[in-house]
């Protein structure tokens, strides 16, 4: 086996999960596998007999780690083992997902395959985030998907300003802006009206949301490039990491972003296509009436 010790994270509050759980954690005792929990997989389904750990501690004991759920618990743990370089093999409930395409029925012919080393690898990029205040750095953050910056309640456009690599590129009032690397791209910057990139493209895309000028328009850059987000005008506006986290800005706060030093390794079972998922989840292809 090219993986031995085996980290399982499950998707929270998802009782449906137990059982294919429980069929994955079979099947790796069987296959002579140490089997790691994250400490709220373990209570939720209440497994006692695997070694325990916290979340953010998996990537340093586990040499790949099995996501059961969706896109958004891989999201979530893509944060905490990127930083460990661990590979991430994602089994979704029924739905095929953009990251998520073991199928739950599939669990015991694609998975020992995995493990022997016939898979399909595929290297994601991140993003990491510093907010400053003044002279001082004040909060910073990983998004896999993206970082989104937004108005507040009181419902009013906000202004800022744009650079790249220390370049003035522009002003804008808008709702927000989205700062997306590919693997984000397909989510809430494609629903916004940026483009799609490929996993493989090097590339950050800037998608305004809701621009006040019809002439803003979506810009990607080369991923070695630093953006700075400068907020210029603004109430209650925050900046949020792949929508799990948030931090509230101030006027003349900036937010720089960049890629973060290490890549992470989705393993895809043998025959995936890109595409091919493209197709299925955004429904390309099919007759309109």
């Amino acid at each position: 086996m090219l993986f031995k010790k085996i980290g399982l994270v499950a998707r929270r509050n998802s009782p449906n999960i137990g059982e294919p759980l429980r069929r994955l954690s079979a099947l790796l005792r069987q296959l002579d596998c140490a089997i790691i929990l994250d400490t709220d997989t373990a209570n939720e389904h209440s497994m006692s007999d695997v070694q325990i750990v916290p979340a953010d501690q998996i990537g340093k004991v586990a040499d790949l780690v099995i996501v059961l759920g969706g896109d958004g618990t891989m999201l979530s743990i893509a944060r905490l083992v990127a930083p460990y370089r661990i590979p991430l093999v994602g089994i979704n409930q029924g739905r095929l997902g953009f990251m998520t395409d073991v199928s739950v029925t599939d669990i015991e012919t694609v998975i020992p395959r995995i493990l022997d080393g016939d898979f399909v690898p595929e290297e994601r990029m991140l993003v990491q985030a510093k907010v400053s205040r003044g002279d001082h750095d004040i909060h910073s953050a990983l998004a896999f998907n993206d970082v989104v910056f937004s108005r507040g309640s009181l419902g009013s456009m906000i202004e800022f300003e744009i650079f790249i690599d220390d370049q003035f590129v522009y002003s804008q009032r808008s709702d927000g802006l989205i700062v997306t690397t590919p693997t984000g791209s397909t989510a809430y910057a494609l629903a916004s009206g940026g483009p799609i990139l490929h996993p493989t493209v090097p590339a950050i895309a800037l998608v305004p949301i809701c621009p006040q000028t019809m002439t803003a328009r979506p810009i990607a850059v080369n991923d070695a490039s630093t953006v700075e987000f400068m907020l210029t005008r603004g109430q209650e506006v925050k900046v949020h990491f792949d929508g799990h986290s948030h931090f509230d800005l101030q006027e003349m706060d900036r937010v720089t972003i960049k890629r973060y030093r290490n890549s992470l390794r989705i393993l895809h079972p043998v025959g995936y296509n890109y595409y091919d998922m493209l197709r299925h989840k955004l429904h390309w292809g099919e007759r309109l009436f």
